[in-house]
């Protein structure tokens, strides 16, 4: 089957590349550059340049839809929210085309891609989250500003928005308040970029994800990690973590919300947890996760599974992989330690990583350790992966 992985340059589409090669899959890498590290890899069969979704839409689309009608039967897998909103919103149109895709009801989507949505689904179904107010207005800011208790956390109500000319805007990163004075400089930054602010009671923890391949609300594949280090110390995706079985709590939380979504397709559903404490429900992303190569390395090959899928309709259910297993993102690994030079974000409550005891962490190697990119006989997707970086800060594109 050929399969056109988009958005190339996310490590879980050089992991996709890889896994669906293996599989023996016709694999394309797509991206909206002229190059992209999953099109480096030596796994990938050609690469395939699109207009930047974020653009015109239908654009978008309509390159897609020209790729699939040469190629019918083409499963399409979008990486990130900016691809997978239009394609969602545009279903019929590309599977007329010849494309397959695997995703929710478009209804179910957009309820997944909405973080307010998400929490009072989690809270009415017993799942702990925290408390949350919605803002629209500078008077519902201010009256939030009254009734929240501090520290906050202000977040757009979801990672990209859909504007009315058609065009997608990622909403970008929250802000953290300890005070009034805090909480108004970061609303108003928040405010500039999304249409509706989430401000929520900060919640202490360790953030914590449970991963999983669903078939019209019904479980077929899961996995679980321990973060050892994020990206960004304040909370992200991680930059080194190891497999470890699934917590039982978060199993049944996760599998009640994704079952009320009717979720068809992978998704990862991320929690706070403080030992001692229930798991605290953050967010649903409906999507492939930039940690997907430890998955891969520890035996659960979700895009191999999502293929199958697409191909006979449904996959045997798995339950099985190794513990253990450690892997990392060289660069993120690197931003982390930036970032922890840098210091804590203003606002920021939480506890924050010294120093020199993570420049150590940093720089000592840990025997058997994995690397999302970097394969001694595909090395050219960690090339990639730095020459892009440098590319955007030569930009201005961050």
């Amino acid at each position: 089957m050929n399969v056109l992985v988009l958005d190339g340059n996310q490590n879980q589409a050089v992991a996709s590349v890889r896994s669906l090669a293996r599989a023996g899959h016709t694999v394309f890498a797509g991206e909206a550059a002229s190059w992209s590290k999953a099109g480096w890899s030596r796994s990938s069969s050609g690469m395939f340049r699109y207009p930047s979704p974020q653009g015109p839409v239908d654009a978008f689309v309509q390159s897609i839809s020209t790729f699939v009608r040469e190629r019918p039967g083409t499963l399409v897998l979008p990486m990130t929210e900016a691809t997978t909103l239009p394609l969602s919103t545009h279903r019929d149109f590309l599977i007329s085309a010849g494309a397959r895709l695997i995703l929710p009801d478009h209804s179910d989507l957009l309820r997944a891609f909405d973080k307010n949505e998400t929490t009072r689904l989690a809270a009415s179904l017993g799942v702990a989250v925290p408390k949350t107010v919605v803002v629209t207005d500078p008077q519902q800011a201010r009256a939030a500003a009254q009734s929240m208790r501090y520290p906050v956390v202000l977040k757009p109500h979801s990672s990209e928005e859909l504007s009315s000319d058609g065009r997608l805007r990622t909403t970008g990163r929250p802000r953290y308040a300890s005070n009034s004075v805090e909480y108004d400089a970061a609303y108003r930054e928040i405010s500039s970029r999304s249409l509706a602010v989430l401000v929520q009671e900060f919640v202490e923890g360790e953030g914590t994800g449970y991963f999983a391949l669903m078939h019209h609300g019904e479980l077929r594949a899961e996995f679980a990690h321990r973060r050892i280090r994020d990206v960004y110390p304040t909370g992200s995706g991680s930059a080194v973590r190891t497999s470890v079985p699934v917590d039982p709590e978060i199993r049944r939380a996760s599998l009640a919300i994704l079952s009320a979504l009717r979720w068809h397709g992978v998704a990862m559903v991320e929690y706070r947890k403080k030992a001692g404490s229930p798991a605290v429900f953050m967010e649903v992303n409906g999507r492939f996760w930039h940690s997907l190569p430890l998955a891969c390395y520890a035996g659960v090959d979700f895009p191999a599974l999502l293929a199958r899928m697409a191909e006979q309709g449904d996959v045997e259910p798995s339950a099985t992989y190794r513990y253990g297993v450690r892997c990392r993102w060289l660069l993120g690994d690197a931003r982390h330690l930036f970032e922890v030079w840098k210091g804590p974000p203003r606002g920021y409550p939480g506890k924050y990583p010294g120093r020199l005891r993570t420049l150590l962490q940093v720089l000592t190697p840990v025997p058997g350790t994995y690397h999302d990119l970097f394969q001694w006989r595909d090395p050219l997707p960690e090339l990639g992966d730095w020459l892009n970086v440098f590319t955007r800060l030569i930009t201005g594109d961050r």
